[in-house]
């Protein structure tokens, strides 16, 4: 077996410690910024680590629009969404809006005319998303025009979305074929570094339609075929029943060619994904998934006990299932 490496008691030699201060959050294999030597994780990222919160399952639950919080979070590269604050927007702030991702990973950026966007696909601190997530907010909210939001150890005590955002605001994303949002059209050029973090988003960028007919739904396309995945509100047990009994009768096709083949497991809720032909589009999308919506709907409120063959149906899609989150 491996020896373990004995840790260091102090920094090597000319390194800059942090004697004092908030000690910034890093890579897990990076080096400890306090200068002892020792990987982040291993030294000051263990405290922070043992600091979390309890983890939330579903942490963008009572939110308007969960779902597509959720394909946000997880599914989809390149969309915004205009949010609105319970207490309006602060002086000199004309706006606020989620992104789901910004260049260099930055988990917030208050941009020069003073407008906010943050973040969704970024790390978790407190095992709340939702409490990380309203802690760059506020402090995007005071940060300097022009500067990105730094991340940090999110107090456990602080405030969640659910706190800051207005419930009964929509929520309407915004699917973009690229990154070009992270500058804005008023801006005669882009800064080096965010011009060539955004040619690096664009090339890795999978193709993503949000569907109009259904909610939370979203085509993708991929080199070898395309994909439905369509995050769901309904109760796990619930939802695998009512899927087991459409399985069994051949209920959960969207046309020739295509087949459900598992679901992911994210913040909470169930997302099926299906297996597409590569020439099936979204459009082509929109009334296979209206139908199976009503014969989901009525799946869902069987209470029936699942047959047999149902049975062996639920086993494969539980098999099949991968957790996100």
């Amino acid at each position: 077996m491996a020896k373990k490496r004995p840790q260091t008691k102090a920094g090597k030699a000319g390194q800059a410690q942090v004697t004092s201060g908030e000690i910034p959050v890093v890579g897990a294999r990076e080096p400890c910024p306090c200068g002892s030597g020792r990987r982040y994780k291993a030294c000051h990222g263990r405290a922070a680590a043992h600091a979390v919160t309890e983890l939330v399952q579903r942490p963008f639950e009572g939110l308007p629009g969960e779902c597509d919080w959720v394909a946000l979070r997880e599914l989809v590269p390149a969309a915004t969404v205009p949010l609105t604050l319970k207490a309006g927007l602060p002086e000199g702030v004309p706006s606020v809006t989620l992104a789901t991702v910004l260049p260099m990973a930055w988990p917030a950026l208050r941009r020069d005319d003073g407008s906010v966007l943050l973040a969704l696909q970024n790390d978790s601190t407190s095992g709340d998303l939702a409490r990380d997530l309203a802690d760059t907010l506020q402090r995007a909210l005071e940060a300097e025009p022009g500067t990105p939001v730094p991340a940090r150890r999110v107090p456990a005590e602080g405030p969640r979305l659910q706190e800051l955002l207005d419930a009964d605001a929509p929520f309407a994303p915004e699917v973009h074929t690229g990154f070009e949002f992270w500058i804005p059209q008023s801006t005669d050029g882009a800064d080096p570094e965010v011009a060539a973090s955004l040619e690096r988003a664009n090339a890795a960028a999978i193709p993503t339609v949000k569907l109009t007919g259904v909610d939370s739904a979203y085509w993708c396309e991929t080199p070898d075929k395309n994909h439905l995945r369509w995050v769901m509100p309904y109760p796990e047990e619930k939802l695998l029943d009512a899927l087991a009994r459409l399985q069994a009768g051949e209920g959960t096709s969207l046309g020739a060619d295509t087949r459900l083949v598992g679901s992911f497991r994210a913040h909470g809720l169930m997302v099926p994904v299906w297996d597409l032909p590569t020439s099936m589009t979204a459009e082509d999308c929109e009334k296979p998934a209206a139908a199976f919506a009503e014969r989901l709907a009525a799946a869902l409120a069987s209470d029936a006990p699942l047959t047999a063959e149902e049975r062996r149906a639920r086993g494969g899609l539980t098999n099949r299932q991968v957790t996100l989150s």
